[in-house]
């Protein structure tokens, strides 16, 4: 690949090269891949309209890409190692000659159940082969996937189906994930019970377990069985739609952001490259989901259009015991690993006998994703996983950026602890005062990108404007993506956390909006307030804070809630500490001030300041001393 930076010659002669001429550097590194028709034009953007298209004119197929170009010089290699979630079950290897066989299939499924170029298809999928051979399969005849992860509830599962307007439906007979079988048929059932536009429900047979069965379902082997797998990739414009990925804002409705084909293909491939430092041999493995945008760029995407093996694994990290991730890396030579600060956090609180009964010699690059990691996961991962000799990429990014923005590139540049470092060749990352102006030199301020990137979504699926106003309008001529970060006197930079009413639980951006609006729908709450507090697994969790209409026990209504929760958006969203009050902080014009009680729960209520013109300053007092008494666990 072009601008590959295996030494630090070639990056910073990238990185000049870059800021001097940016679109002879995007074109060159477009032009290693396989394209229809050339672009016309390399970058056309503006700011203020949020409007941003790449290699304009442009013609092409990512799957041609991911697969096609593969078939000619490395056919028979593995392209997925798939790691079951029973230790008893066999892994599975898939060549790049079967899984272009084995996709084609699949899109000629697609094809005969009704799908064509432009539909919405979702996923509600386990993570297994399956679902990133779906994943490819939507691309291969221009459909644009929407993958919701297999956690969510039906209530999420059916919102996200009926804003992108799906017509078909994949799922499972249910999944594996570690002790538990959770049912994705049954789940599925529910939400399409309010989703007209699901025209056809193919369903992958995983669990055997018994289901309902519809009039718009079909088994998935049974559909495969009347197709060949000749199947020619659909001619995308660069700015058509590769797909959909709902992620949690800061109102109440879930953002579908697009990502386009050809600029998402370019940048995933730079980025993965260049971040891990992959060479041809190895193996890497990315324990992210494919329902989250990691997984879309780092787990299917990014790795195999460079050609790589990438390791799909069904289960979680404790399962059957807490050693199951060192295992896999033994099992498989997993020469790239990269996971979760909550992965790391829960794994460093065992035994070191899950450690060192294996080898992981082979070991040469880790990677944190999803939330910035503190030090001491950091000096854990590094003495105990990388045996202080593989460099950790502490990699900055989001749904919406598609690809990693902010990163160390593995023994190329140097990497700090806790901090993500620095911007990608071609990334103008800056920081801002509270009134849009940059600080320059070692400084805290509001983190924003100055230009635009390959990778960068192009819209919210049928709400452009709020798209603009999100990202482009708080601070004009920049993308602000709603964290806070702090520059050191090298240029490196440490993500501080969020700026905005997300709180990232797990790795996973969680608008409070959304999950106060459903905790305000129990009959004994009149409103309510989420924030975030640090937690030393999850790295932040979620604490409700109640008024209530009559007397309650608080221990019922945190039961209550924590199932309301759980039950309309997913376990994942559900809520670790609640408090009943009797006042929120508000603004005289009603906003409840949720700084201030995200400081009074990080116990800083020194850092407050002037509450004078506050409307009721007195609940501060009450709650304080009521989280000092007590706060009662959600289970």
């Amino acid at each position: 690949m072009k601008y590959f930076f295996n030494d630090l010659n070639a990056y910073e002669k990238a990185k000049l090269k870059s800021k001097n001429n940016p679109n002879e550097f995007w074109g060159g590194l477009a032009k290693t891949f396989v394209w229809q028709k050339t672009w016309d034009k390399v970058l056309e953007y503006n700011f203020k309209s949020a409007d941003v298209k790449w290699f304009l004119g442009g013609k092409l197929n990512i799957t041609e890409n991911c697969l096609d170009r593969h078939l000619k010089y490395q056919p028979k290699k593995t392209a997925i190692i798939f790691e079951p979630n029973d230790v008893n079950e066999s892994s599975i290897h898939i060549s790049y000659e079967d899984l272009h066989s084995k996709v084609c299939k699949v899109a000629n499924m697609l094809k005969a159940n009704g799908a064509t170029k432009g539909d919405r298809i979702c996923l509600y999928m386990p993570m297994i082969p399956e679902l990133a051979i779906a994943v490819l399969a939507c691309a291969r005849i221009g459909a644009i996937h929407s993958v919701v992860f297999g956690g969510f509830s039906a209530s999420a599962l059916s919102a996200r189906i009926n804003d992108a307007q799906c017509k078909i439906l994949i799922t499972a007979d249910g999944g594996f994930r570690g002790s538990k079988i959770t049912p994705l048929k049954l789940i599925a059932d529910k939400a399409l019970e309010n989703c007209p536009s699901i025209k056809r429900n193919i369903v992958y047979k995983r669990t055997n377990k018994k289901i309902n069965w519809n009039n718009i379902d079909v088994w998935w082997h049974e559909e495969l069985e009347k197709v060949d797998d000749n199947c020619d990739a659909e001619i995308m414009d660069s700015e058509d739609p590769l797909f959909i990925l709902y992620t949690s804002g800061s109102t109440g409705e879930p953002k579908g952001m697009v990502h386009t084909c050809g600029g998402y293909m370019v940048y995933t491939a730079y980025s993965f490259q260049n971040v891990f430092q992959y060479q041809k041999k190895d193996v890497y493995w990315c324990t992210a989901d494919i329902g989250w945008i990691t997984g879309h760029s780092y787990i299917v995407y990014g790795p195999l259009l460079v050609g790589a093996t990438t390791v799909i694994y069904e289960g979680v990290p404790s399962y059957p015991d807490y050693g199951r991730f060192w295992k896999i890396c033994n099992k498989h030579k997993v020469n790239q690993f990269y996971t979760a600060p909550t992965a790391i956090r829960t794994l460093q609180k065992q035994s070191l006998k899950y450690v060192e009964k294996y080898d992981l010699s082979y070991l040469k690059v880790l990677g944190s994703v999803g939330e910035p990691i503190n030090e001491e996961a950091w000096r854990w991962y590094d003495k105990y996983i990388g045996n202080h000799k593989c460099p950790i990429v502490d990699t900055w990014w989001q749904t919406e950026t598609g690809g990693i923005l902010i990163s160390s590139l593995a023994g190329i540049t140097k990497q700090k602890p806790t901090y993500a470092t620095l911007p990608m060749p071609g990334i103008e990352a800056v920081l801002l005062d509270d009134y849009g102006n940059e600080i320059n030199g070692e400084a805290k301020g509001v983190l924003a990108i100055k230009a635009p990137w390959p990778s960068i979504a192009r819209t919210i699926w049928g709400n452009h404007e709020r798209y603009k106003s999100i990202y482009f309008s708080k601070y004009p001529g920049y993308y602000f993506p709603g964290d806070g970060a702090l520059r050191d006197d090298r240029g490196n930079f440490r993500i501080t956390g969020r700026v905005d009413d997300v709180v990232i639980v797990s790795g996973h951006n969680l608008g409070t909006a959304p999950i106060e609006n459903i905790i305000n729908k129990h009959p004994k709450v009149v409103e309510s307030a989420v924030v975030g507090f640090p937690h030393n697994i999850k790295g932040s969790a979620l604490c409700v804070f109640v008024i209530a209409n009559t007397l309650v026990d608080e221990n019922r209504l945190a039961n209550e809630l924590s199932a309301l929760v759980s039950k309309t958006i997913g376990p994942i969203a559900k809520p670790d500490r609640l408090l009943v009050v009797n006042g929120l902080p508000k603004t005289r014009s009603g906003k409840i001030m949720r700084r201030i009680l995200r400081k009074l729960i990080d116990g800083k209520d020194q850092e407050i300041g002037d509450v004078s013109t506050l409307l009721n300053p007195n609940t501060i007092i009450e709650i304080k001393d009521k989280l000092q008494i007590r706060a009662v666990n959600l289970g």
